[in-house]
């Protein structure tokens, strides 16, 4: 069975191969990334796909019987990109795509889900086998900036005292690689998230604890807190994305305590306390 991934040379689709190599034969894999080059060191064979470049794809996808679309970054056109990727993928035949939602899209709020929900109603109307994983929110949507908030002495954002459960990168990542070596999934719609929940006052708390220094978690109007995202150079779109994020975080829409993504792992889900630990090297 061959298994492709698109986005293959960003952070998800290089870790989902890595975990890849160890549930199956590497001779089937293939990593799809618009300059094939950069995927090289992952030791698969790799080939050129680009999401703005529907004409080539059908060509690329060649052979793949399981399809593993990670969800383009784009959000100029992000459902158009993807139904070029899903059109391709039935031209090809390609017998099913994993796809990586976000948590709760068939009936989420979150301006970001609209995306998502659409892309899932473009696979089932395909027809295709699909799996789709409706992964929760990042914990290095975090992490990846502490630095910063260290630097200036706090951590802010909008979500007041709302509740997530994400889960890191790497969780996702393996998850994507077991789900789309096992055909048994076909069909199955699994809501993703880590095993821990906590709030932002929580998470400055924590990096607190470990750095030795007071950082507070510093609630925001949505409307000074977009300012300051538009100020560190952040689209106008894409900062109020985020602002909608905290904002609907409260009423629960980036909680989920199923502990699906641990019983697909076969392990606890990476904690809060190691994320940061990592994150701050």
């Amino acid at each position: 069975m061959t298994i492709a991934i698109t986005g293959a040379s960003g952070q998800l689709g290089r870790l989902a191969i890595t975990h890849l190599k160890t549930l199956t034969d590497g001779a089937d894999i293939v990593a799809l990334a618009r300059d094939p080059a950069r995927v090289a060191d992952l030791g698969v064979a790799a080939r050129a796909f680009d999401y703005t470049r529907p004409a080539e794809m059908a060509d690329a996808l060649a052979g793949v019987d399981t399809l593993a679309l990670i969800s383009s970054n784009d959000f100029s056109d992000r459902v158009g990109q993807h139904r070029a990727v899903i059109d391709a993928a039935d031209a090809a035949g390609v017998g099913r795509i994993v796809y990586t939602s976000i948590l709760k899209a068939d009936r989420s709020p979150l301006l970001i889900a609209a995306d998502h929900r659409a892309t899932e109603e473009l696979i089932l109307a395909s027809g295709l086998k699909a799996t789709v994983l409706r992964n929760g929110w990042y914990t290095e949507n975090w992490t990846a900036t502490l630095g910063g908030a260290i630097d200036a002495g706090a951590l802010i954002g909008a979500a007041g005292a709302a509740r997530f459960t994400p889960a890191v990168r790497a969780d996702y990542a393996e998850a994507l690689a077991i789900v789309a070596a096992d055909p048994a999934h076909a069909g199955r719609v699994w809501e993703l998230a880590g095993d821990e929940g906590f709030t932002l006052a929580d998470m400055a708390a924590e990096v607190s604890r470990q750095t030795g220094r007071a950082l507070p978690y510093t609630d925001l109007a949505a409307e000074v807190y977009q300012g300051i995202l538009e100020g560190f150079g952040l689209p106008s779109g894409f900062a109020q994305m985020l602002v909608d994020v905290d904002l609907k975080a409260a009423e629960g829409w980036l909680v989920d305590d199923s502990g699906t993504l641990a019983r697909l792992l076969g392990r606890p889900t990476i904690r809060l306390e190691q994320a940061i630990r990592a994150a701050l090297g």
